[in-house]
């Protein structure tokens, strides 16, 4: 056969099968140009290798993934609609091994087509995603925006492979079916569906479980563990219950005859049971999706916009001072360096507090306070207990009061707003003390619920006891970890600064500088030298958010579109059967436009039933991140639900056009 024909076979397919094949090269050389954006961004010199670059690598990761599912799924629905075709190919005459051919050539036409405009769209939309990350930044990172040559030659690798696994694939298929089984491939699974009373059990124990997980998990570190656990369970739970469920309910409606040999549910049942086994995959693919769109843009953005709740919740003092070895003079120094900074900047200090404390990770159990190796600490039990230990002397130049302990005898404050009193006497690591008084308020810490681990500050006799503890501490925790230096009584000194923005950032970049120069085994932290590295790490997860969010978005909408051109051929051939054994042409449709609303409607309902159960958990994860504030995250969330849905519903509305042609 002439080599020719081939190329003049694959365009006049790639025309015929535009409304299927149009999607899919816009979509691919979408995916392609949202790749290239990443990679060139992840592999831009002015971007460092720090906590930005490793959530921009990571998600490259993620979209490579991304991309091989999504090119696989929608090739399969094109080569689903395209059985029928080389069926006839094959029984007027040509050969596999042409037909080979045909496929290759068209393949190098849409992969040539997507990935140069992808990989042009990516250079010449680059430099806007480039002035929209530094927009989300705040500051001035010093970025220079360059096209990546390298991350043109991975995309162009990537994709390439992505478009040859594919052409495989179907080369495959067409292998191992017969001529005949081409021409019926589009007519498949036509026969009532069977009931997977094991599938469906299956589903609802797994999302049961997941929901569980969910509702009922407390503690923040418990919950970054289970999560994931949770996420497994629901996802393969909901595609048990597309898949058997909904078919195992359809099917006992059926059998109510009562209910079923009326009118108006009996074709809507039969309907939908040929619906949900046709399209029961796809429609848990959108559910997912979905859920994923909604989680990432809601929690990206409540994160971003409650940056300066963050910021507080992680420094509840504007600056904080710890010496790890100190002596007099060390202490002396620190307060010196911070009062002439601060003198220098112009700005004024307030409420400054200087304490000696040492503390462990404990675990508490019966009323005793056992020191927790890593194990424990990982594990998220709520029985692990920080133990921050003062001496009554620093207490008391706190507190403006004159207390004074026996030997035995200790003070403790628990900052859980919701704690319940100990009371009588307490093990820690060993030692009995008497509790004398159980405090309501403390200096250091306001009562709150926005603590990750639970914690005691425990006020005891003097100094020389914390140190005790601490060697105790260091004997068990140096078998584990041999490298571990001695752990000493750390002085630490916290304050507010009064002053402009600019001043205070000043005056903490200024002492954090002398204070590393001047004071060995001191460390500084501060509220506005820090800000910029919080707006690094959230303004980038907000931007990989709505990046991701956008893409998961792209492949909802294609898969609705696929759905909606697939639904429309097989109830073209419905609607005139039902027209012949009577149905009004009105009855027809308006029983087919309920089937199809409520079909397209489910995976939307099932997404926000997700959020919903698992806002809970979601809630417990951000505040690991030093995210507490709930009611924003509630508005967060309904507001980016309801801008979604009706998204949704213009992208129905729209795709539905094209389904409504079909069938009329």
């Amino acid at each position: 056969m002439n080599s020719s024909i081939y190329s003049r076979l694959a365009v006049t397919n790639l025309k015929n099968n535009r409304k299927t094949y149009v999607p899919y090269i816009l979509t691919a050389a979408l995916t392609v140009m949202m790749y290239y954006i990443i990679d060139a961004l992840s592999r831009n010199d002015s971007v460092g290798r720090g906590s930005l670059w490793q959530i921009l690598s990571m998600s490259t990761v993620v979209i490579r993934v991304f991309s091989v599912i999504l090119l696989f799924y929608t090739n399969s629905f094109l080569m689903k609609r395209r059985k029928k075709e080389v069926g006839m190919y094959n029984i007027l005459g040509m050969g596999k091994a042409h037909i080979a051919k045909m496929f290759l050539v068209e393949m190098l036409i849409t992969a040539s087509v997507s990935i140069g405009a992808g990989i042009a769209g990516g250079i010449l939309f680059g430099k806007v995603m480039w002035l929209l990350l530094l927009k989300i930044l705040h500051y001035d990172v010093n970025m220079d925006f360059a096209v990546s040559g390298t991350a043109a030659v991975y995309t162009l690798v990537l994709f390439a492979a992505i478009f040859a696994l594919t052409l495989a694939y179907n080369l495959w298929q067409i292998k191992l079916a017969n001529p005949v089984e081409l021409l019926r491939g589009g007519s498949e699974g036509e026969r009532e569906p069977k009931t997977k009373r094991v599938l469906a059990i299956a589903g609802i124990a797994l999302v049961g479980y997941g929901y569980f997980v969910a509702l009922t998990t407390e503690a923040p570190l418990k919950a970054v563990q289970l999560f994931f656990v949770a996420v497994v369970c629901v996802v393969l739970g909901t595609y048990a219950l597309f898949v058997a469920a909904s078919i195992a309910l359809l099917k006992i409606l059926k059998k109510r005859k009562n209910f079923y040999y009326q009118s108006r549910y009996f074709t809507a049942v039969s309907g939908m049971i040929y619906r949900m086994k046709q399209n029961a995959v796809g429609l848990a693919n959108i559910c997912i999706l979905s859920t994923m769109v909604l989680v990432m843009v809601s929690t990206t953005i409540c994160m971003y916009m409650g940056m300066d709740d963050i910021l507080t919740t992680r420094y509840p003092r504007e600056f904080e001072v710890t010496s790890f070895y100190p002596d007099k003079e060390a202490e002396e120094k620190i307060l010196r360096i911070i009062k002439e900074e601060a003198e220098k900047a112009g700005v004024e200090e307030k409420d400054i507090m200087a304490y000696h404390s040492g503390g462990a990770a404990t675990v508490k159990k019966e009323g005793a306070f056992n020191i927790a190796v890593d194990e424990d600490v990982y594990s998220g039990s709520e029985d692990v207990y920080e133990l921050v230990m003062i001496p009554a002397e620093d207490y008391n130049a706190l507190e403006g009061k004159d207390i004074s302990l026996g030997d035995g005898e200790i003070l403790l404050y628990n900052p859980d707003a919701d704690s319940e009193k100990i009371g009588g006497t307490v093990k820690i690591q060993g030692e009995a003390y008497k509790v004398v008084e159980e405090l309501d308020t403390f200096s250091l810490e306001e009562k709150n619920s926005s603590r990750v681990i639970n914690g005691y500050y425990v006020i005891m006799k003097d100094e020389e006891l914390i140190q005790e503890f601490l060697n105790k501490a260091y004997q068990m925790l140096s078998k584990e970890y041999s490298q571990l230096d001695e752990i000493k009584v750390s002085y630490k000194v916290c304050l507010d600064f009064e002053g402009t923005k600019e001043d205070c950032r000043k005056a903490e970049a200024a002492i954090k500088k002398r204070i590393k120069e001047e004071v060995p085994q001191a460390y500084c932290d501060g509220r506005e030298i820090e800000q910029e590295s919080f707006y690094a790490v959230y303004g980038g997860l907000l931007f990989i958010g709505l990046y991701l969010g956008s893409m998961f978005l792209m492949a909802t909408v294609l898969i609705i579109y696929y759905k909606q051109i697939s639904e429309g051929y097989d109830d073209k051939e419905r609607y005139q059967i039902m027209q012949k054994v009577g149905m009004s042409k009105r009855e027809v449709k308006r029983s087919i436009r309920s089937q199809v609303l409520m079909v397209f409607f489910l995976p939307l309902a099932a997404a926000v039933v997700h959020i919903a159960v698992g806002f809970k958990v979601i809630t417990k994860l951000l505040a690991v991140l030093n995210m507490v504030n709930v009611p924003l995250f509630l508005t967060c969330t309904v507001a980016t639900v309801g801008v979604f849905a009706v998204f949704y519903a213009i992208v129905f509305g729209v795709t539905a056009r094209e389904y409504y042609r079909i069938v009329g």
